[in-house]
């Protein structure tokens, strides 16, 4: 069910599916940027005047991170040495990020492509500590869409 006519989502109401297959887990994605690059055509017109025009240029590429608590889900493990060992056939894949409604109901997918694993980061570990153990994976990816 699409949400009713101004209203908007939530932010705590997200998912990650990576090749068809659902991430679980997954606590924060931050860095979503769509961006292209600008061309700036210079020149006069027929009567002389100058005009500075700005036209759209090539897509950039970007990156996601994605943080999630540290749980036996070997999901991001396989994904990372892949990427490690150079085996890109199997480390570039297709993905999307989903944002829900209330009801559970996709709302808005935005779509990945060629996305691989470049950093893996653990969160501190500390004698005594009582915070959750948490990994961040920096994902980059060639291409990102809002999906109709």
């Amino acid at each position: 069910m699409a949400l009713p006519d101004l209203d908007t989502s939530v932010g705590h109401s997200f998912g990650l599916e990576i090749d068809g297959v659902v991430i679980k887990a997954i606590q924060e994605v931050s860095g979503l940027t769509m961006e292209q690059d600008v061309i700036e055509l210079k020149h006069n017109t027929n009567d002389g005047k100058y005009i500075n025009k700005k036209l759209p240029g090539r897509p950039k590429a970007g990156e996601i991170t994605l943080t999630r608590g540290l749980t036996s889900d070997l999901s991001f493990n396989k994904w990372i040495k892949a990427a490690h060992f150079g085996k890109m056939g199997d480390a570039r894949k297709g993905g999307a990020v989903i944002v829900y409604d209330y009801e559970g109901e996709a709302i808005m997918r935005y779509k990945l492509t060629n996305c691989w694993p470049k950093k893996l980061e653990l969160s501190s570990l500390k004698a005594g500590d009582t915070n959750i153990v948490t990994e961040k994976l920096t994902v980059t990816y060639e291409m990102l869409e809002p999906e109709d």
